[in-house]
């Protein structure tokens, strides 16, 4: 069998993949689609899970989970570039966009919303877009993920420079596809993240980070490690970005939200951890900041007052490290 081609089942007979891709606003709707892709494929060693006792299954799924991390990683050089042209949308103003159904789209979801709160960074900074809207996050939507022309839809406000993200197991949603053929109309960048190497899509974006999961535990269930493989490589782009921004101080989250008790807490123990000062002259600086952690961080590396520290960080694009430099203090660990 070979992977990663697909058809429509049609009067009897498969059709190619260009006419499996015509928009849903053309009576085409409905119609069963075969999906050529490794995630549907029977998984040899699993054949047997419905006879195992509870932990022989359990140690099937785990075994197989252990494979995805090298998935991960063999993919790494097109992740990379994904990363640059994520932080070079975000220089130039314009924003990230995640778009994706069913499970790749709720992971998307997650990784854009615990991004304001984890770096400080503006909601707007990395915005998700699932099908079907909010309502479909929390229960499935069936048969919205076929229709390219609302991933079309969806796309339709995204700015030029921006970079669109799409997320498919398969490498062939239709309604991801109409989102990046609308992105390369509107001149952003475009991205394909799935788990199938050979990924119908991945003809018309900039970049396709293909990841080869193999089959699952459960043929087609792809929740399971294309799922997590999709997790990973997102959780990775988006850290990895918010590094490149300078979200960060060596490994230390300098940008966080401190929007409660507990996250407080940790804004001093992260300014202790960077300064080696005691915690209570970390929460004195963090109070005279306007608890803004990085002008805290910085008043209290090169000695001067939250305003001196305010023009420093923004003159260096936000950066601590840029900030610190500027004001002549050495680099830190």
């Amino acid at each position: 069998m070979r992977t990663g081609q697909e058809g429509v089942v049609r009067n009897g007979r498969n059709h190619t993949r260009e006419e499996a891709f015509l928009p849903p606003s053309r009576g085409r709707a409905g119609e069963a689609v075969i999906v050529r892709a490794p995630t549907e494929d029977r998984n040899p060693d699993t054949h047997d899970i419905d006879r195992l006792p509870t932990l022989e299954i359990l140690r099937r799924i785990n075994a197989e989970d252990a494979t995805v991390p090298a998935a991960v990683g063999e993919a790494l050089t097109e992740l990379a570039q994904a990363v640059e042209m994520g932080v070079a949308a975000l220089e130039g103003g314009a924003a990230i966009h995640y778009f994706g159904a069913g499970t790749s789209g709720r992971i998307a979801a997650q990784d854009a919303a615990e991004l304001p709160p984890t770096y400080g960074v503006p909601p707007e900074w990395v915005v998700a877009h699932h099908a079907g809207g909010a309502a479909s996050l929390a229960q499935a939507v069936e048969g919205i993920e076929d229709d390219w022309g609302t991933g079309r839809a969806d796309a339709a406000d995204v700015a030029p420079g921006s970079l669109v993200v799409g997320l498919t197991a398969s490498g062939r949603t239709p309604y991801v596809g109409g989102a990046l053929e609308t992105a390369r109309e509107r001149s952003a960048s475009t991205v394909l993240i799935s788990a199938n190497p050979r990924a119908p899509l991945a003809a018309g974006v900039d970049v396709h980070v293909g990841m080869d999961t193999g089959a699952e535990v459960i043929a087609g269930s792809t929740r399971m490690k294309a799922g997590t493989a999709q997790k990973l490589a997102l959780n990775a782009f988006s850290t990895a970005v918010m590094v490149r921004m300078g979200r960060t101080y060596s490994n230390l989250m300098v940008g966080v939200d401190a929007g409660n008790g507990k996250l407080r807490g940790r804004v001093v123990t992260i300014l202790s951890q960077a300064t080696g000062l005691d915690e209570d002259a970390c929460a004195r600086s963090l109070s005279e900041s306007g608890g803004d952690t990085r002008v805290a961080l910085i008043s209290l590396l090169a000695g001067v007052g939250p305003a001196a520290a305010v023009g420093a960080l923004a003159g260096a694009r936000g950066r601590v490290r840029e900030a610190l430099a500027d004001l002549g203090v050495p680099g830190q660990v």
